[in-house]
C-alpha cells in the first residue's frame, strides 16, 4: 500500500514537471505563461494533498 502511494507521488510530480517544461516551450507572452504556470502549480499541490489523504 505504501509502495503505491510513493508511486503515485512520483507520478504526480513528474507529470508536473512535465507539464511546467511544456509551458515554458509555448510561444506565448510572459503574463499568460505565468497564470498557466500558477493554475498547473496549484492543481499539482491539490492531486498531491489528496495522495497523502488531506483531502
Amino acid at each position: 500500500m505504501g509502495l503505491s502511494i510513493l508511486v503515485s507521488i512520483l507520478i504526480t510530480f513528474l507529470v508536473i514537471v512535465l507539464v511546467l517544461y511544456l509551458i515554458n516551450r509555448l510561444p506565448i507572452d510572459a503574463r499568460a505563461r505565468q497564470i498557466a504556470q500558477v493554475i498547473v502549480i496549484i492543481i499539482g499541490i491539490i492531486s498531491l494533498l489528496k495522495y497523502l489523504a488531506v483531502f
